[in-house]
Parts: C-alpha cells; sequence; structure tokens
C-alpha cells in the first residue's frame, strides 16, 4: 500500500492549477446617450466606419458591407493593426457581434476577443452596451506584465470607454473626432 503525503498532494495540485493555462477575461460596458436608439444605430451601426466616433483609430477600412461576413481593418494611432469580421448582423435588433481574425499586441494587448454592441431605448434616449470577451495576449503559464490578465482587461476596458464616449460626443454633438 502506497501511502501520499499532503506535501505531494499539495505538489500535484499546484502543478494541475499552473497547466490549466489562462482562462477567458470579461468586460461589460454602457453609456447612456440623449438620442434614439436609430439615431445612434446610424452611427454605431457602420461596421466598417468606427474610425468616425472612435477617437483611437486612425483608419478603418470595411469590406463586405454590414452584414455577416463582412470585415474591418483597423489602425491604431499609438500603432498596431487588428482586422475584425462580421460574426451576427441584426439591424432590427440594433446589434452585432464580431471578433478578432489576427492578433496584434502593439494595438491591444491580446491574443483573441469577441464582443457585441447592443443599442437600446432608454427613457427618451438609448443605452449601448459594449461587451467583450477575450483571453490575455501571452497564453502561457507565466505572462509577462504588460501581457497579463490585467494588462488585457485594461485595454479592453480602455478601448470601450473611449469608444462609448467618442460615440456619446458624435451622436450629441459634442465633440469632434
Amino acid at each position: 500500500m502506497r501511502f501520499v503525503t499532503p506535501t505531494i498532494v499539495l505538489a500535484l495540485t499546484a502543478i494541475d492549477a499552473l497547466a490549466h493555462g489562462p482562462t477567458p477575461q470579461k468586460i461589460d460596458q454602457t453609456i447612456t446617450i440623449k438620442a434614439k436608439p436609430d439615431a445612434v444605430w446610424k452611427v454605431v451601426g457602420d461596421f466598417g466606419g468606427i474610425k468616425n466616433w472612435h477617437p483611437s483609430l486612425e483608419k478603418s477600412v470595411g469590406e463586405g458591407g454590414d452584414k455577416e461576413g463582412g470585415t474591418r481593418t483597423l489602425t491604431f494611432k499609438g500603432g498596431g493593426v487588428l482586422k475584425e469580421g462580421l460574426d451576427e448582423w441584426k439591424a432590427d435588433n440594433f446589434t452585432y457581434s464580431y471578433r478578432m481574425s489576427d492578433p496584434d499586441l502593439k494595438a491591444l494587448p491580446v491574443s483573441s476577443y469577441s464582443a457585441t454592441i447592443t443599442v437600446a431605448p432608454e427613457g427618451d434616449g438609448s443605452k449601448v452596451e459594449w461587451m467583450g470577451r477575450f483571453y490575455r495576449g501571452d497564453t502561457g503559464n507565466e505572462p509577462p506584465d504588460n501581457l497579463s490578465d490585467a494588462a488585457g482587461k485594461e485595454a479592453m476596458n480602455r478601448f470601450f470607454n473611449d469608444g462609448l464616449k467618442g460615440l456619446k460626443a458624435k451622436v450629441e454633438g459634442s465633440g469632434t473626432q
């Protein structure tokens, strides 16, 4: 009969935990805009036109239109280029879902992401919700700080927050892009 000491059990548990790898991270942000959902959708619903309201982007180029299978290429002001593909398009419900095709860690320190934008009535205006799910930039067991879960979460939160503020400014007419 073999006996397993508590030290061996603890060591095996630690090894198992390290071997698990990264876990998906989630973010969810909302903003209220003083405009009807159809007016907000005219701006945010242009999948390829995100540069028109997102202040972090130097350029955005859409291909394939606002329909499932469409793509957009985003060039960031701070460097980096991301390509995204449109997975689901529901104009009647003011919502679409998309995902990153190829990572560019200079643009965002994440290895993959998917996101959904939804516009809904809120009082006399609209509520825009932007939800995302992603994995950190380095999916190894010991990522450097700049490619960790925390770095990915901070960058994605900043990107969504800046975008929602830019969208609000564009739709309400209180800012220039």
